[in-house]
């Protein structure tokens, strides 16, 4: 794909920042583990799994935590839009790597790339179908179901029939701002988690698959 810059990125590192200029795209991927279609050059290092944490901020200054984003999703889309400012702000929890496209190069390859456009309408679908879940989960679950399925998220329960190791470290105070709650209560049905042999946790997290139950207890239903 033309126009595209890669650049390797540490940990911790500011990635986009709240109310700057929404000029750019960018594609997290870690090495060569990116969506078919893009082309850009091959890393020459090998790079962990990581995370992205974006926060939103309201005009009071409080934030959030909105969303963990993996390999192969976009981030900065809102500039096809129209959006002039960025919404949000954009860090790395930590090392990856990421592809800059401008806005005009990334208009051009979804008219001209079919398998590009592909992966990105997929994503954008995915995003949306997301969001309705995050709003149902906020909505009617319980602070303790709503830990337990951002746990089996994080550990991409699902996509290969059982869960994977948490590799990016995650803290309690950003495990409740993602879920609305106190770190206490996030500690509290932590320590609950592990007696009961859902997770195993000391410093890293590991989730089993029996964490499962607890989401599925009593899961409200969206009627259309």
């Amino acid at each position: 794909m033309c126009g595209t810059i890669k650049l390797p990125i540490g940990s911790q590192s500011l990635l986009t920042r709240n109310k700057a200029p929404a000029r750019l795209l960018f594609i997290y991927f870690v090495g060569d583990k990116r969506p078919d279609g893009i082309s850009c050059p091959q890393s020459k290092a090998e790079w962990d799994p990581a995370l992205h944490e974006q926060d939103s901020y309201s005009e009071q200054g409080k934030e959030a935590v909105v969303a963990l984003l993996g390999t192969g999703d976009f981030f900065g889309e809102g500039c096809l839009t129209g959006q002039p400012l960025r919404l949000a702000t954009v860090s790395a929890m930590t090392e990856c790597v990421i592809v800059r496209i401008a806005k005009a190069d990334i208009t051009r390859v979804i008219h001209d790339e079919p398998a590009f456009a592909e992966v990105f309408i997929a994503h954008l679908l995915a995003r949306n179908s997301r969001v309705e879940e995050d709003l149902v989960d906020q909505l009617f679950n319980s602070s303790e179901k709503r830990l337990a399925r951002i746990l089996l998220l994080l550990a991409n329960f699902g996509k290969e029939g059982r869960p994977e190791p948490i590799i990016a470290k995650i803290s309690q105070e950003t495990l409740a701002e993602m879920i609305g709650t106190t770190r206490s209560r996030v500690s509290f049905f932590m320590n609950k988690f592990r007696e009961l042999g859902l997770i195993d946790y000391n410093g890293s997290i590991e989730v089993h698959s029996s964490l499962l139950n607890v989401v599925l207890h009593d899961q409200p239903q969206i009627k259309t």
